[in-house]
């Protein structure tokens, strides 16, 4: 499933608490954004489309909530950045990070730790 950035923005805010109105996420999101009402609706609308949200009728309003799990949209994106830049390899990602010194003593260890916690059979 492909979700623009835009649509990225509205998920956060779903996946952080839901159900939630339209209005509920121009109210969460107005540190970050500038959107009227209209756009946050145009959004859903796409996401509705896109079966990554549902909505419920409550009255005169509709509460949306996801239906893409947060953890299988950030596999879906890791997966498609790690094949696009890096031919499907994780090493070259991290020595691109690396030689651009991006990477912190607290990355470095937590790498390290997450190595060693790796089952040999990989």
């Amino acid at each position: 499933m492909s979700i623009s950035e835009s649509e990225s923005a509205v998920m956060q805010v779903l996946w952080g608490s839901s159900p939630l109105s339209a209005e509920d996420i121009v109210a969460a999101l107005g540190d970050t954004r500038q959107w009227q009402e209209a756009t946050v609706k145009t959004l859903l609308n796409r996401l509705l489309n896109k079966g990554a949200v549902a909505a419920e009728k409550q009255g005169r309003r509709y509460l949306y909530r996801p239906l893409l799990a947060r953890d299988d949209y950030v596999h879906g994106e890791s997966r498609n950045l790690i094949d696009r830049l890096f031919g499907g390899r994780v090493a070259p990602l991290v020595a691109h990070f690396s030689a651009h010194r991006k990477l912190s003593k607290k990355d470095i260890a937590e790498l390290k730790r997450l190595i060693a916690e790796l089952p040999d059979e990989r």
